[in-house]
Order: C-alpha cells, then sequence, then structure tokens
C-alpha cells in the first residue's frame, strides 16, 4: 500500500514556477515508477510527466516538454514536478500517482493517487 500527498500548489502568473512535491508512505516507494496528472475543469485528466523507479528514465508530454522536469529522491520518498515558464493552460489540479506497469502514459495503469493539488495560472 501507498498513500500519497501532494504540495506545492497555487495562484502564480504566467511565465512563473512552481515546484509540486509528492510524499509516498510506505517502504516500496522505490519499487514504483511515479507520474504526474493534471485535469483541468470540464476535461479529461490528461498525463503529464512519469519517471522510472530509479530515476533515469523520464517522460513528459509534448505540452509541457522543456518547461517541466520531474525528478525524484528515494531516500526521502518523494517525486517532484518542477514547473517553469507556465502559462494559464497549465491550470488544473495535478495529481501524482504511482504504477508498477511500464505504461506510464495511461492513467488506468496506476494503482495509487494522491488527493491532488490545485495549479492557478494567471494571465
Amino acid at each position: 500500500q501507498v498513500q500519497l500527498v501532494e504540495s506545492g500548489g497555487g495562484l502564480v502568473q504566467a511565465g512563473g514556477s512552481l515546484r509540486l512535491s509528492c510524499a509516498a508512505s510506505g517502504r516500496t516507494f522505490s519499487s514504483y515508477a511515479m507520474g504526474w496528472f493534471r485535469q483541468a475543469p470540464g476535461k479529461e485528466r490528461e498525463f503529464v510527466s512519469a519517471i522510472s523507479w530509479g530515476g533515469s528514465n523520464t517522460y513528459y508530454a509534448d505540452s509541457v516538454k522543456g518547461r517541466f522536469t520531474i525528478s525524484r529522491d528515494n531516500a526521502k520518498n518523494t517525486v517532484y514536478l518542477q514547473m517553469n515558464s507556465l502559462k494559464p493552460e497549465d491550470t488544473a489540479v495535478y495529481y501524482c500517482a504511482a504504477t508498477r506497469s511500464g505504461s506510464y502514459y495511461y492513467h488506468e495503469r496506476y494503482d495509487y493517487w494522491g488527493q491532488g493539488t490545485q495549479v492557478t495560472v494567471s494571465s
């Protein structure tokens, strides 16, 4: 069992930065790949980024590539999402999730989810 708690969301102006954190409980954190998804009002949940269990492989949606960076610290049971050059269209609730499957892009393949943190980017 893995419990996930996100933090770091907030209100920021376009062009600004935020860093999201996702703290995990449980001793098996390092055996899970971790992902970030987001969901805007009236839209489906969409993939943002993922990182392999060891941190050597990272994956990004085209919409955030070059602006967002995912990382993890297995000693701290935490995964991060550094978001730079934020745009109003990045406004959403951001969720972290854990998976043992190799399909990082699909939210159905994730086993555990956090409660989400709101990110609002003003123009």
